[in-house]
């Protein structure tokens, strides 16, 4: 019986570890381009000796892509696709033989939308991530947004 408390507790801390390891926090901003016209920012700060995956992968990779998704607002649209600000990394695993497009530090999405009308609203969704470090990658993670357009 002591022995099945004890595993119990080691499996109950390792979990709860394992829970607040969360080596990416992420900011979300929007900014103001013209009367209609905003960029939303979707800022990746990483900890360092981790990365976090780009949203396009080579043919080879078996990482997650970065993804995002947004809900429907009928005040706003989306405006071309999200661009990637940061230094993006090629990582090759010659023993393993696969490819990543990874950064490291941090990594700005970002996203232009325009409004339909001149109106106070806020753009939602979720993103979907997976970082790694050079031992073992973390399961995929969810992250909801909800970004303010004033």
């Amino acid at each position: 019986m002591k022995k099945i408390i004890t595993g119990l507790a080691i499996l109950l801390i390792t979990t709860n570890i394992q829970a607040q390891l969360s080596p990416v926090t992420w900011s979300f901003t929007a900014n103001k381009k013209s009367d209609k016209s905003y960029e939303i920012h979707m800022k990746a700060n990483i900890q360092d000796g981790w990365h976090l995956y780009s949203q396009s992968q080579p043919a080879d990779a078996i990482a997650i892509p970065t993804g995002f998704s947004f809900n429907k607002n009928p005040l706003l649209s989306l405006d071309g696709k999200i661009k990637e600000v940061g230094t993006m990394e090629k990582f090759h695993d010659a023993k393993l033989d696969l490819s990543a497009y990874q950064y490291s530090g941090s990594v700005d999405f970002v996203q232009d939308i325009k409004l339909k009308v001149k109106s106070k609203t806020s753009i939602t969704g979720n993103l979907e991530y997976q970082t790694c470090n050079n031992q073992k990658c973390l399961p995929p993670k969810k992250v909801n947004f909800n970004i303010p357009i004033q």
